[in-house]
């Protein structure tokens, strides 16, 4: 059995402010070591539960934040970007499980640093209608490919926005989420235990999960944070666009959705 954990920091214990989650000072250090010790959480659960090969994507940012000499060593680890699956990179090795681990909640809630994708460019993802952000845009990337996501990682609106998408998943609440920047959270210790027990039951139950699926066309509705960047992402000929900061396009596949995302939100940074 092989499982997939993809890691990200937003919705580690303890971490609630942007200076944790950005390259270049002291928080940033100590909240990266926190996502190594959750990740390593998973695997240790993991391996418990009967796992025998484990894949940790470092799916943050630039997805180069976890600290390989302080990995568990029975996993391997996927890291760096640009690559095809982003935060499911991994999947095209043929994994049988995923594990969402230090997730958040998405643009526009009430969670602790939410967004999705790229705070700067996006406001919201509608997917067949459906309003989504990352956890469930990468979830239903997962069940096109046949893979359940099994356990999920986070504050309380994360899980309460995407517990319906997951039927049979463990959840682990790593904190309360008061705002954007604020509420109270576990212990790093008390969430790694917690972690470790729900991930030895997500693959002990793995049968009884059900793959996310979305099925085609795909046709993606994307709010934008300005109307210039509504401007430069539909100089993309396929992309249709609806008014001042919303556009839509349609694919064939969920992959193929996340690719124009994750382009698109390359893209932004001309603008910024």
């Amino acid at each position: 059995m092989k499982i997939l954990i993809s890691t990200d920091i937003e919705g580690v214990a303890g971490v609630f402010h942007a200076e944790q989650i950005r390259a270049g000072n002291g928080e940033y250090e100590r909240a990266r070591a926190w996502m190594t010790a959750e990740a390593n959480a998973a695997v240790q659960g993991a391996i418990a539960g009967g796992a025998e090969e484990i894949l940790v994507n470092d799916s943050h940012g630039g997805f180069r934040n976890l600290l390989p000499d302080g990995l568990d060593e029975r996993a391997r680890l996927v890291l760096g970007k640009p690559r095809y699956l982003g935060m499911m990179g991994g999947l095209e090795e043929g994994c049988d499980a995923v594990f969402m681990i230090g997730y958040h909640s998405r643009s526009q809630g009430r969670g602790v640093l939410a967004h999705t994708i790229n705070s700067f460019a996006f406001a919201r993802v509608f997917i067949n209608g459906m309003e989504l952000g990352e956890a469930g845009l990468y979830g239903a990337l997962a069940g096109e490919m046949g893979v359940p996501v099994i356990l999920a990682t986070g504050d309380d609106v994360f899980i309460a926005e995407t517990t319906d998408l997951f039927p049979g998943a463990q959840w682990v609440q790593t904190k309360v989420a008061h705002g954007q920047g604020s509420g109270v959270t576990l212990s790093p210790a008390a969430s790694r235990r917690a972690i470790t027990a729900a991930a030895e039951t997500a693959v002990r139950n793995l049968k009884k999960a059900i793959p996310f699926r979305i099925p085609a066309p795909i046709e993606c509705r994307l709010q934008t944070q300005t109307s210039a960047l509504a401007d430069l992402f539909c100089m993309w000929p396929t992309l249709e666009r609806v008014d001042g900061v919303t556009l839509r396009f349609t694919t064939d596949s969920m992959q193929a959705a996340i690719r124009t995302l994750n382009s698109l939100a390359a893209m932004s940074f001309m603008l910024r």
